[in-house]
């Protein structure tokens, strides 16, 4: 995601505007577009600041939203698979948002009862 103009810029840019410059020519002069200029101007009437909003969430809102609880049901039944997590959630979830959850609260599982690094070795001596 591309930085934000600084809030220096915004108010020479909005102050040029307040003097009674055009904002063709404010824009021109700042290399900012004529839709920005805009949009702090409409952000500042509406707002009382042309400063940017920071720490939003982009994307969707996750699914299980109480992690403290989620974390005291996967210590429950961590030994379940995803799918046998999903099923005994409270709400309608798939394995892949128990997945997410689980990645979000660090709980990890070892997949394997032996190392990778031995079998492969095993495998290796046998040609």
């Amino acid at each position: 995601m591309p930085a934000a103009y600084s809030n220096d810029l915004r108010e020479k840019a909005l102050a040029a505007v307040d003097r009674g410059d055009p904002k063709s020519h404010v824009s021109r002069a700042l290399s900012i577009s004529r839709n920005t200029l805009d949009l702090w101007l409409k952000r500042r009437e509406v707002t009382g600041s042309a400063v940017p909003i920071r720490h939003y969430h982009r994307g969707p809102e996750p699914k299980i939203k109480d992690l403290d609880a989620f974390r005291a049901f996967a210590q429950a039944h961590g030994h379940l698979t995803q799918q046998q997590m999903a099923e005994r959630w409270a709400e309608a979830i798939t394995n892949r948002t128990i997945g997410k959850a689980l990645k979000r609260i660090g709980f990890t599982r070892k997949k394997r009862p032996m190392a990778t690094e031995n079998a492969t070795r095993l495998n290796a001596e046998t040609f």
